[in-house]
């Protein structure tokens, strides 16, 4: 797929974006360099690959699950305005 200067005269007004003259063939190239990547990442078969989270084979470290500062819920809704079954109560903002 390529594109010309009409589809990107086409692409500039749906986002309203304005460019100039002399921008639009540079961006009549530059579209379609995008577009020729990601045929050619199209045409790569990857039937058996599995999926990888990151490229390098490492195992992120974690630190152990345990609560490190004290539960200070109760001292916190005491001093809110306005709590109802454990739920701050805010006012409506969107009307």
């Amino acid at each position: 797929m390529t594109l010309d200067r009409s589809d990107v005269e086409k692409i500039a007004h749906l986002a309203r974006i304005q460019i100039s003259e002399a921008e639009k063939d540079k961006y009549v190239h530059d579209l379609n360099g995008i577009l020729a990547l990601a045929e050619d990442m199209n045409a790569v078969d990857t039937q058996g690959i599995s999926p990888m989270a990151h490229p390098l084979r490492m195992v992120q470290r974690l630190r152990p699950d345990q609560a490190t500062e004290p539960d200070r819920r109760e001292l916190f809704q005491g001093i809110a305005p306005a709590v109802d079954n454990g739920l701050y109560l805010v006012p409506k903002v969107i009307e």
